[in-house]
């Protein structure tokens, strides 16, 4: 595993020792390095960033940067996997307790801890009533591509009542978004009261607010939603939300190249989901872009990769390492879930 802790050197090759780098970058200039030079830096050897010449073992011949690359996108992309499948566990669970009827409203009567929230109007209410209470925090997944700009002019009140009062905002939402306007124009407008994020494929809506109370939607066509209140339930979405953001890459950062010429970061994405099994309609879903825009980077990729059929495609995505074997098919397959886009807080 690349990241791990080894011996004296608790790092992994995201963030190399002053003296590994230093090893590492001159092995990589001169196509190899000393073993006497190494033996300062074991943890080149642990991390599989150098290794022996075959032709003479005095020597150590380092691991090219594109192929540590590789491992550490294959590393995130685990940890991205771990969340997904911990989140699709709980919506499981929320769905079967519902169910029973147990622990939300029941006749006459309504839980403190989890509440059924039934219509557009009582969703609006609850995120109002959230919104004004509010004095420290709001935390946002935004799925889904571009925010139309009727969406961010819907909410922008309430973000900015929460800025008045210091409120700190933190959204995360699609690669996809970057591309809207709307979105650059709301968050400059916020200034430094709002950080916003991206990944690749986020869980679906999901607010919190001052980590007391949580929304997410429960039902597919955004009629109905659950406000949580139960500590464990809050705290549990609350460490789903920073592992994602760990993840995340800011907005004013450049996104990642992959390491492979000719294709790009949203291809790679394409290309992994392609490999699982899902089709066209299914991946522009999860990216946030039309089936249009799908379709034309799955003509590029196979352009680029030489494939002139599908099922080519398919065997040349596996042959260069695009198949994404450290996504567990179980992430595919989690819950989606999502609230109606009105009433959002915070740019939507």
């Amino acid at each position: 595993m690349v990241g791990r802790e080894v011996g004296e050197h608790p790092h992994g090759a995201d963030r190399l020792c002053e003296a590994g780098n230093r090893i590492y970058s001159r092995a990589v200039r001169h196509g190899r390095v000393s073993r006497q030079h190494a033996q300062t830096v074991p943890c080149l050897l642990e991390l599989a960033l150098l290794h022996p010449d075959p032709d003479d073992m005095d020597w150590l011949v380092p691991t090219p940067p594109q192929e540590v690359m590789k491992r550490l996108l294959r590393g995130v992309y685990d940890e991205v996997s771990t969340s997904q499948r911990r989140m699709g566990s709980a919506v499981s669970a929320f769905e079967w307790f519902s169910g029973l009827g147990s622990l939300i409203e029941a006749p006459g009567t309504e839980s403190a801890a989890i509440r059924v929230l039934d219509g557009a109007a009582r969703i609006q209410g609850a995120l109002d009533e959230a919104t004004e209470a509010c004095q420290a925090e709001v935390l946002t997944v935004q799925p889904g591509g571009i925010r139309p700009e009727h969406e961010l002019t819907e909410g922008l009140h309430r973000a900015l009542a929460l800025r008045g009062r210091g409120v700190r905002m933190r959204d995360m939402y699609t690669h996809v978004a970057r591309h809207g306007q709307g979105l650059l124009n709301y968050l400059e407008l916020m200034g430094d009261s709002v950080e916003a994020r991206t990944l690749d494929e986020v869980i679906d809506r999901l607010m919190l607010f001052d980590r007391t109370v949580a929304f997410i939607p429960a039902n597919a066509d955004r009629t109905m939603a659950l406000e949580l209140r139960h500590p464990a339930l809050v705290e549990y979405l609350l460490t789903v939300f920073e592992r994602f953001w760990r993840l995340a890459i800011p907005l004013t950062a450049p996104l990642p190249d992959t390491g492979i010429e000719g294709i790009s970061h949203r291809e790679q994405s394409i290309a992994a989901l392609l490999a699982e099994g899902h089709q066209d309609a299914v991946i522009a879903e999860r990216l946030g872009i039309s089936v249009r825009t799908c379709r034309a980077h799955i003509a590029r990729l196979s352009e680029t990769l030489g494939a002139a059929s599908r099922t080519q495609l398919g065997v040349r995505i596996a042959q260069v390492g695009l198949d994404g074997a450290s996504r567990s098919a179980d992430a595919a397959t989690a819950p989606s879930f999502s609230l109606p886009d009105q009433g959002t807080p915070t740019a939507r």
